[in-house]
């Protein structure tokens, strides 16, 4: 069997994993056709001594690129990985998966054979999941696009919406609408959807492939985005990122209805049907997320608007 037409660059953002990594790294090295290069954007303070000393061998070996960051931030990681790729292709990787036996390659030969293609999305399958024949929900336009899709289907089609889990995107492509926005930190919720929106904006196509699949192990220790429980907190990080996303891609009047609508659905939870105390705390972040994120937003815009 030969190597895909396209060279795929796999990046993968890692936080206070230990096992786990040092497995899924073992696998996609494994994989018949695997990575033209395997780079990870490590968040990790200090690692136990067995993974320090196996990513240290890979290293030697050229088997990876093991690259340090200070501060962890997905989306400034992503950023670094896609910057420091070589090929034409950047594979989005978690660090808690096992790779289905064709990831590699379906991704590469959907690019080669359609070259409209801005990015793919392979088949995620959660602990709980099983692939099923799913289509898209039937929401088709407005903020709230395909954001109940489902990525354990096993029908490929084009889709408005990605996981950034298992993202290829085209290199130069994604580079020239800015990469990730960082400003989505810690939780980052909604990065993902706001990358998409960009990519159509720009006139690019995302297929999802369900032939391109991993198995998300959804391990708790760890994790980038681990910054836990929003119900009981009055920290603006937990919704920030949903607020600036419906902010900068939505109208006025879209914008100020969606973050409504959000923090309504925030607080009218079984949690808080039963802990109806912590009601005025998750309002109070709720209304300080909103907040930020409009000025957040308007800052962009302005930004953007003196880079014209």
């Amino acid at each position: 069997m030969t190597n895909p037409s396209i060279p795929v660059s796999v990046v993968i953002p890692t936080y206070r994993r230990e096992s786990v990594l040092i497995d899924s790294l073992s696998m996609l090295m494994q994989l018949t056709l695997p990575a033209s290069e395997i780079l990870v954007i490590d968040q990790t303070a200090i690692h136990d001594e067995t993974t320090t000393d196996r990513m240290k061998d890979w290293k030697d070996r050229g088997l990876i690129r093991w690259i340090k960051q200070k501060t962890p931030s997905i989306t400034k990681a992503m950023n670094t990985g896609l910057k420091m790729s070589h090929g034409p292709l950047t594979l989005f990787l978690d660090d808690d998966i096992k790779p289905h036996s064709k990831l590699i390659v379906e991704h590469s030969l959907a690019h080669m054979q359609h070259n409209e293609l801005w990015a793919t999305v392979g088949q995620v399958i959660q602990p709980w999941q099983k692939a099923m024949p799913l289509t898209a929900p039937r929401q088709t336009k407005g903020l709230r696009r395909d954001f109940d899709f489902p990525f354990h289907s096993k029908i490929d089609q084009d889709v408005h919406n990605v996981m950034a889990g298992n993202l290829c995107v085209h290199r130069e492509r994604a580079l020239s609408i800015g990469g990730f926005d960082e400003n989505f930190q810690g939780a980052a919720f909604r990065f993902e959807t706001e990358f998409a929106r960009r990519v159509e904006k720009a006139g690019g196509t995302i297929r999802f492939l369900s032939s391109a699949g991993i198995d998300h192990l959804r391990v708790k220790a760890g994790g980038t985005r681990s910054t836990g429980s929003h119900l009981t907190s009055a920290d603006p990080k937990h919704g920030i990122g949903d607020h600036y996303y419906a902010f900068l891609h939505g109208t006025r009047s879209e914008a100020w209805r969606y973050s409504v609508q959000r923090l309504l659905r925030e607080v009218a939870t079984k949690f808080h049907a039963t802990h109806p105390w912590w009601i005025p705390v998750k309002m109070t972040g709720e209304l300080r997320a909103m907040w930020g994120g409009c000025l957040l937003a308007r800052k962009k815009r302005m930004a953007s608007s003196k880079a014209d």
